[in-house]
């Protein structure tokens, strides 16, 4: 929603959020609650303590002293996330919460309250149980012969799965992944890396002497096969 613009949050609130582009980028726990009090929020109550120490110009020390209705910075997540609280005060020590407000990356948000929730989560819970029961009341057949019985249809076709597209990391995302490689590193330490070793630029190549082995060549000596003499009957 852009500042200027105050929607009715008697109808539902839950649906509605609040940002002013011009303070985003210098957003800080000691500026957030100058950021949530603009004029142009509609989550703001202009009649609160808060305006009236403004006004006056007082420290927000000051709120502890004063009873009604009040904000207070509940939590912090630098750089992305600040919880605000708004209370109503009736002593120094007692309060009781009225709602609470949740501002991320500038955009402000009112958190659900617990009824809320449990009546979002039963009305999703009915809504898929609904769906499931038309649609297997959709597969139910009758036959005289066979009774009651389901006949499912399965798809030959097979599905296509969609491309995602990965949305790139936040800078709050890449700090936080940089800070637990560090501590990683103190922790266990990288080995040291040997240093390489010397490369050979002659390659040195070792000769064997080789035997010559020579045959030996039979003597001339060696005497003929005798002769066959034919047989006379």
């Amino acid at each position: 929603m852009m500042p200027g613009r105050m929607p009715c949050l008697s109808e539902n609130p839950l649906g509605v959020s609040w940002h002013d582009s011009a303070w985003i980028p210098i957003l800080s726990p000691a500026n957030i609650m100058d950021y949530f009090s603009e004029r142009s929020n509609p989550f703001y109550d202009r009649t609160c303590n808060n305006e009236m120490i403004k006004m006056q110009r007082l420290s927000l020390d000051q709120l502890t002293n004063m009873t009604g209705v009040e904000y207070a910075l509940l939590h912090v997540q630098e750089p992305i996330l600040y919880v605000i609280r708004k209370q109503q005060r009736y002593s120094p020590q007692q309060t009781t919460p009225l709602a609470d407000y949740y501002i991320i990356a500038g955009k402000v948000y009112q958190a659900p309250d617990l009824g809320s929730v449990l009546n979002s989560r039963i009305l999703s819970s009915v809504h898929h149980l609904q769906s499931a029961f038309e649609e297997a009341s959709s597969y139910s057949r009758y036959h005289p012969s066979k009774g009651y019985f389901w006949e499912l249809k399965v798809s030959d076709k097979p599905t296509k799965k969609e491309n995602v597209k990965e949305e790139p990391s936040s800078l709050f995302q890449r700090q936080r992944v940089d800070m637990l490689l560090l501590e990683l590193t103190k922790k266990f330490p990288l080995p040291p890396v040997p240093p390489p070793a010397p490369i050979k630029t002659e390659v040195e190549i070792k000769t064997e002497p080789r035997e010559i082995k020579t045959e030996k060549v039979d003597s001339p000596r060696m005497k003929p096969p005798p002769e066959k003499k034919p047989r006379l009957n």
